[in-house]
C-alpha cells in the first residue's frame, strides 16, 4: 500500500458501526446481473452495455430494469423484465464469488465490538440467496433489503443508509459505510456516512471521489481493524 494511502487510512476514527452494501462490494455478483441482463435483452436483439451497468448498478432494482427497458426498448413491463432476469439469477447467486479477503474482513470485524450492518438494494430473497453459502452472514447485527417495507425510496437516496443506522440505534454520521457504486457512495455520504469504496472495473476513478478511501482488497484493512481493537481493550 502506497504510504499516503497508509496514512489517510490510519486516520480514520473508530465508528459507532460498520454498513455495508452487498453486490460488488462483499460479493462479485456484478457479472451476474450483466450476464442475466443480457439473457433478458438477447431475444429483442437488445446490448447491455458497460455505459448502462454504469448507470443502473448500485441503485434501486426498478429503477435499473426501467432504465434497461428504455435502453432496448424492450417490450416488457418493470414487473415482467425483473421476473425473467430473477429466472437466470437464481441459478448463479448460490455461489457467487466474495470479493478479495471480504469474509475474511467480516469474520475479523465480527470478532470486534464493532457492530456490522447489511444495506442492499437486492429484495430479501434474494439476498437471502446470495448470502446462504456464507459463514460470515451471521455476523451481520441488521440486514435492510431494498423490498423492507419502511424504505421509501432506494439508492441514491439515503433511505437505506438511514434506515438501516436507526434499526441498529446509532448515528449515520458516526458510521463507515462501504459502498462501490456511485448510486450507493452517493447515498451514503447524503446520510452522511464516512465512505471507503472498493475498486470496480465498472465503475471510473472520479466516480469515487467522495470515498474517503479506496480499496483493492479488505486485507489493507486489517491495520485498521488492528487500530480499532485496541480501543476495545
Amino acid at each position: 500500500m502506497q504510504p499516503a494511502k497508509y496514512a489517510t487510512m490510519m486516520k480514520i476514527p473508530r465508528p459507532a458501526a460498520l454498513i455495508f452494501d452487498l453486490d460488488g462490494t462483499l460479493l462479485d455478483t456484478e457479472p451476474l446481473y450483466t450476464t442475466a441482463a443480457q439473457k433478458v435483452m438477447d431475444p429483442y436483439g437488445a446490448t447491455y452495455t458497460m455505459a448502462l451497468k454504469r448507470q443502473a448498478m448500485g441503485g434501486d432494482s426498478r429503477r435499473s430494469a426501467q432504465l434497461a427497458i428504455d435502453h432496448g426498448q424492450l417490450p416488457l413491463s418493470v414487473d415482467e423484465y425483473l421476473q425473467q432476469r430473477e429466472v437466470h439469477l437464481r441459478d448463479l447467486f448460490a455461489d457467487a464469488a466474495e470479493m478479495p479477503d471480504a469474509g475474511r474482513f467480516i469474520t475479523a470485524a465480527g470478532a470486534t465490538t464493532i457492530p456490522l450492518g447489511l444495506a442492499t438494494s437486492s429484495h430479501q430473497h434474494l439476498c437471502e440467496l446470495k448470502l446462504s453459502n456464507k459463514p460470515w452472514r451471521r455476523h451481520f447485527q441488521t440486514i435492510v433489503c431494498g423490498d423492507h417495507p419502511a424504505l421509501r425510496q432506494g439508492k441514491p437516496a439515503p433511505d437505506i443508509f438511514l434506515l438501516c443506522a436507526a434499526t441498529m440505534g446509532v448515528n449515520p454520521r458516526a458510521c463507515i459505510a462501504f459502498e462501490d457504486s456511485p448510486n450507493g457512495i452517493q447515498a451514503a455520504t447524503a446520510a452522511g456516512m464516512t465512505v471507503i469504496a472498493i475498486n470496480s472495473p465498472y465503475v471510473e476513478a472520479e466516480q469515487l471521489s467522495d470515498a474517503v478511501l479506496v480499496i483493492d482488497s479488505y486485507q489493507e484493512l486489517l491495520p485498521l481493524l488492528q487500530q480499532w481493537q485496541t480501543v476495545d481493550l
